[in-house]
């Protein structure tokens, strides 16, 4: 009773890679139906065109915060 340990090898890599394959087959479809589900129950809300305020706003304390790393820096490379 002679048995070829490559072919034995080989199927059995042939086996896990195949499981592999499925598994991740399987697991890529079901994020797309998630995904697919959580945009249909929860759309994502985009900002309304004329809101203005709130762009100032945001754009107020981008400026505090440049201007805040920009003193740091300054003051780290002065000492």
């Amino acid at each position: 009773m002679e048995t070829n340990l490559v072919l034995e090898g080989v199927k059995f890599m042939g086996l896990g890679m195949g499981a592999v394959f499925l598994f991740l087959a399987v697991m890529i479809f079901f994020i797309g139906v998630m995904s697919k589900t959580i945009n249909k129950f929860f759309p994502e809300v985009r900002p309304i065109e004329g809101s203005s305020s709130k762009n100032t706003q945001n754009n107020n304390q981008q400026q505090k915060v440049v201007a805040a790393i920009t003193a740091a820096i300054k003051h780290h490379r002065e000492s």
